[in-house]
């Protein structure tokens, strides 16, 4: 296996990088809080394409694979792109395999609508804080034994969350509802979307991590105190360190957790699981090192590290408490833990 890029993925990622550097500034990202969502922005990415770039040809989209997907939410992670790309891309490669008819398909190729996953079954026919929820058209999750695609108007408000995201509950059992999958295969379909999700949410975190880290570094050539940069102690040095190490690691595993989901590889969903909690980790350490070595401007809105310090913490919070992702993961590499004394 070779993830070093293709020339067409690297062109990917240039343009990409170089579309949300120029139209997702700071200021973007602010502008868009409370909801976590910019109509403006969702049209220039969907003008290049990305809503639709890893759907399958035969739907309108670009026939690409996740791995190329993962560098766009990377680079859309980096910039903390008030745009639902990874939830969309998730809930729509759902749709094509299951349903690649279905009426709404087109639209969510295009951009011209939203889709969105629940990441947990519904209570009652309803899904309970659905990343995306609130801007998405098209929701999809399990209900019961059967995974199910329901379309409303999306309600355009969220409540308040740490990462400022487009969260909200969601009604499976409406009158547009259709069945996609029942049974083992609808779990099934389920747990490949939620890999891919995760591999996904992964990348994204990745670009978190490695801006965050930059801005910290930037600041500590800058920052002055007894008469010398505060880059210059070492503590601070290591400091930056720390934060640094695990970079190429993080990017390495979330863009392998990519492929291996694409592929159908053995293992992949525990991959995913692994990528979402090591990336998580690694932008929750970028970016609390970063705003530690701003002083106490680093809790100050003026200053961009605290949006990427607040979005660190609350992506990884989308899916559950990270503990019980580690459970989970736990269980699934080592079997379910016993109490003392029952052997």
């Amino acid at each position: 296996m070779d993830l070093s890029l293709s020339e067409d993925q690297q062109a990917v990622v240039e343009l990409f990088g170089s579309l949300l550097e120029k139209e997702c500034p700071p200021e973007c990202v602010r502008a868009a809080e409370p909801l976590g969502f910019d109509p403006r922005l969702w049209d220039q990415i969907c003008a290049a394409g990305a809503p639709g770039m890893a759907l399958p040809e035969k739907v309108g989209g670009g026939g690409m694979g996740a791995l190329e997907l993962a560098l766009v939410c990377e680079e859309s992670g980096r910039r903390l792109a008030p745009v639902p790309l990874v939830e969309h891309s998730a809930a729509a490669r759902l749709l094509a395999r299951l349903a690649p008819d279905h009426p709404r398909m087109a639209d969510l190729a295009a951009g011209e609508a939203i889709a969105a996953l629940g990441l947990h079954p519904a209570r009652e026919g309803r899904l309970r804080l659905v990343p995306a929820g609130a801007v998405a058209k098209l929701v999809l999750g399990l209900d019961g034994d059967e995974l199910v695609a329901a379309e409303a108007d999306p309600p355009g408000e969220t409540p308040a969350n740490l990462a400022a995201s487009p969260l909200a509950d969601r009604e499976l059992r409406t009158p547009t509802r259709q069945v996609l999958a029942s049974g083992p295969e609808a779990r099934a379909a389920f747990d490949d979307a939620l890999g891919e999700w995760r591999a996904l949410t992964a990348a994204a975190l990745v670009g978190l991590s490695q801006e965050a880290f930059e801005l910290g570094l930037a600041y500590v050539k800058e920052r002055e105190q007894f008469d010398r940069k505060i880059g210059s102690f070492q503590a601070v040095q290591h400091g930056m360190v720390d934060a640094f190490v695990p970079l190429d690691g993080a990017r390495l595993l979330a863009r392998k957790a990519a492929w291996a989901n694409d592929a159908g590889r053995a293992g992949a969903s525990r991959l995913a699981a692994m990528a979402l909690l090591f990336c998580g980790e690694t932008a929750q350490r970028a970016a609390a090192r970063s705003l530690h070595y701003h002083g106490g401007y680093g809790f100050s809105s003026e200053y961009d590290i605290q949006l990427y310090f607040r979005r660190a913490k609350g992506w990884l919070l989308a899916l559950d408490d990270p503990s019980a992702e580690y459970q989970r993961l736990a269980d699934q590499l080592l079997g379910p833990a016993r109490a003392p004394g029952s052997d």
